[in-house]
């Protein structure tokens, strides 16, 4: 199909492109008696050379003019369809002419067939003009292709990076809390029995959140009270946690397990590192369409680090990266005895999901 169809607007300014063409004919070829006439043989003739010329588009996609098909190989053929076109010309201008002196409108268009070879030459010169036009919108249709399957190419290599990232979350999940199950399970049996029964529920939890694309903060806040429920049977009172969340922040969306990285961070970097135990809080607010979350912690900054690859944060980070690029940020602040971890992200509302 033609492109120029597939949009009504395109259409009517391609036909409406044609009529400064007529006027320069109507000029050209009236005279003061006859100005009615030359305006209305030539004006809807014009229009129909238009609609003769768009034949040019599948000649333009036959032979069309890449590095390895130079324009010497398509002028032959060009060439021919532009004398085959100007034949058409000539017969379409007699067809017409005999329309008009038929309706009676006191026009007599036949002095114009008298230049036939006139009529044809301009046949052909239009349709070279939309030959040319025609190779410049095939051009600009395979630049937008090429441009759509850049875009739609990286739009893949992103949700495979998400996904990739979103697949390191539950193995990570699984591998600390087992081994915080592992160290009670010689202290304190009991204790470890409500951590399986808290992890099956949190497991199920993360399961369900992991296959969305986007979720609720207010979402994110449960699976966190979630894994905290898990570790307060671990650390006991040694394990606080404040919030501080705006009612407005609660509606945002944002990716699934981004924010329990962080506060298993807190807890496994800084809270078990203290024999008195400490305080995660977490606050978020929403200004100016971002959203501003903060992680902050009670640390001990002259503790020796611990072993560990530091697939929490870096794990977020490049979550972040793939969903938002340059327009969301992760800034650690290590100085003094808060560890903060602090998050600013475009908001996401339900719907725009």
């Amino acid at each position: 199909m033609h492109p120029i169809f597939t949009n009504g607007k395109q259409l009517a300014l391609y036909i409406l492109g044609y009529l400064p063409i007529g006027a320069v004919l109507v000029i050209g070829f009236g005279h003061a008696d006859a100005w009615g006439t030359a305006a209305a043989f030539f004006m809807p003739l014009t229009v129909l050379y238009g609609v003769l010329g768009m034949t040019a588009y599948y000649v333009c996609r036959a032979f069309p003019i890449t590095q390895q098909y130079r324009i010497w190989r398509a002028l032959p053929a060009q060439a021919m369809a532009a004398i085959t076109a100007g034949g058409f010309s000539v017969g379409i201008a007699w067809v017409w002419s005999a329309m008009l002196e038929s309706l009676n409108l006191d026009v007599h268009p036949k002095m114009y067939l008298d230049q036939p070879w006139t009529l044809f030459a301009v046949g052909v010169l239009l349709f070279g003009l939309a030959i040319a036009f025609h190779y410049a919108l095939i051009a600009s249709l395979e630049a937008q292709r090429s441009e759509n399957q850049i875009l739609e190419s990286s739009l893949l290599v992103r949700e495979a990076e998400l996904k990739a990232l979103r697949a390191q979350l539950n193995p990570h999940f699984l591998f600390n809390s087992l081994n915080s199950i592992s160290a009670l399970t010689s202290i304190d049996p009991s204790r470890a029995r409500d951590m399986c029964v808290l992890l099956g529920d949190f497991l199920r939890m993360t399961l369900g959140l992991g296959e969305k694309t986007l979720v609720r903060f207010s979402e994110e806040l449960e699976l966190l009270e979630k894994y905290l429920a898990i570790e307060k049977v671990r650390f006991g009172d040694r394990l606080k946690m404040q919030e501080n969340v705006h009612e407005d922040s609660k509606t945002c969306m944002l990716p699934p397990l981004l924010l329990q990285p962080l506060v298993e961070n807190a807890v496994k970097h800084g809270i078990a590192g203290l024999s008195e135990g400490g305080q995660v809080r977490l606050s978020a607010e929403r200004q100016n369409g971002r959203l501003a979350i903060l992680v902050e912690n009670s640390w001990d900054p002259e503790a020796p680090p611990r072993r560990s690859g530091g697939m929490g944060l870096k794990n977020v980070q490049q979550r972040l990266e793939a969903r938002y690029g340059k327009e969301a940020s992760l800034r650690v602040n290590t100085e003094g005895e808060l560890f903060q971890v602090s998050l600013s992200l475009p908001v996401e509302s339900e719907e725009k999901a």
